[in-house]
């Protein structure tokens, strides 16, 4: 066992975070006010122009809404990524809707245009687009596809704050874009996620479904108390004291990702060498990483050896991770229900049985980052022989 503790995610909270926090508990309004407001406004100015962002309780939240939006349900297909977390899958199901699964790239852990359109039915009505661990996919490829069949795009961006294509921030391609504040995600609200569209009309109607389908807000309203509902809804709401907390972790955007990228650039350097192991990284200077952490894959006969290698370095100190722990579609409740073919999704099975995510979060140190590499090296090492 080893002195040295590496989490493999540590939310970056300080004073400014606690403050922010503590005003909104001392003043009247804790739930969809005035904090919430003013965090979409500043959220949108991180991604960009375009951004018509909608504050709401989770990542999950605001996928469900997506769908929920386009009126997609019972009879209507929308192709996901196999290689992702269970969310993605999970809003398309809550709809009434089918997922239709399709592999991703071994290099990227990304879908592409070309898998995208072999899938495409007659009742495909939408397209879900998971930027794997923060890298963003080819999206040019995928809008161009999904115009010339009158298709959605509807972007999952929970890894993806800092992520550009072309020099446009993720969830701005497409449609709608999803992203999420969890605890060890690039910046934290303690939970909670964003809807992001680039038309205001859908942010618009978007803002109504996730408090009820309520017609104006409690601010809005000239006798308090009264209110009409126009439209069914959910109650999806973020809390001010959540984009409290977001709102100061927003400050700290442009530090956090310098921080990752300097550790995920240095981490690589070290590793990159190592035989049967495959770095998981943007393909070119156009696809800009936001870092979220770096995973290897283990390949030949290291392969087997994932679990052991994985506990060896939480022996050492080392916190890791796995993305993500199966294909959807092998997972019970999608295996049970449409059934399973390992030869549709090999690249997915080789990133989820083979691979080890490693910290590169702001918490992580130059020493760190060394430690980590002599750690998995040493274990590789011992494994192997």
């Amino acid at each position: 066992m080893s002195d040295k503790t590496i989490p493999f995610g540590r939310p970056w909270i300080d004073d400014g975070d606690r403050e922010a926090v503590l005003k909104v508990l001392e003043g009247p309004i804790l739930a969809h006010g005035p904090q919430c407001k003013a965090f979409e406004q500043e959220f949108g100015q991180i991604l960009g122009d375009e951004a018509h962002c909608v504050s709401v309780s989770s990542c999950t939240a605001a996928l469900h809404l997506a769908y929920f939006h386009l009126g997609i349900g019972p009879g209507d297909e929308v192709i996901v990524p196999a290689q992702t977390h269970t969310a993605t899958a999970h809003a398309v199901e809550l709809v009434g809707a089918k997922p239709v699964f399709v592999d991703c790239e071994l290099t990227t852990g990304n879908v592409t245009a070309e898998a995208i359109a072999a899938a495409i039915t007659e009742r495909t009505k939408a397209l879900s687009v998971v930027h794997f661990l923060g890298i963003p996919c080819n999206m040019a490829a995928i809008t161009d596809l999904a115009r010339q069949r009158d298709l959605k795009v509807v972007e999952d961006c929970a890894l993806a704050i800092g992520t550009r294509y072309q020099g446009r921030h993720a969830g701005l391609w497409g449609d709608m874009g999803c992203f999420s504040f969890y605890p060890v995600k690039h910046l934290t609200t303690g939970e909670g996620g964003m809807f992001v569209s680039r038309h205001p009309q859908v942010a618009a109607s978007v803002s109504k479904q996730r408090a009820f389908g309520v017609d104006r807000s409690y601010a809005e309203r000239t006798l308090p108390g009264m209110y009409d509902v126009v439209k069914l809804g959910f109650n999806y709401r973020m809390s001010d004291i959540n984009a409290a907390l977001g709102r100061h972790q927003l400050t700290k955007v442009p530090e956090i990702l310098k921080r990752r990228r300097k550790n995920f650039e240095q981490l690589k350097s070290l590793l990159w060498k190592i035989e049967n192991v495959v770095i998981i990284d943007s393909p070119g200077e156009e696809y800009e990483n936001s870092y979220y952490c770096l995973s290897v894959v283990l390949q030949g006969a290291l392969k087997p050896h994932r679990n052991a290698i994985a506990t060896a370095l939480k022996a050492m100190g080392v916190g890791t991770s796995i993305y993500y722990p199966q294909p959807v579609p092998r997972m019970k409740y999608y295996r049970e229900k449409y059934g399973y073919r390992p030869e549709d999704y090999p690249n997915a099975a080789a990133i989820s049985d083979g691979s080890i995510a490693l910290p590169v979060g702001p918490h992580v140190s130059s020493d760190d980052i060394e430690f980590i590499a002599r750690s998995l090296e040493k274990t590789i090492k011992e494994t192997h022989t």
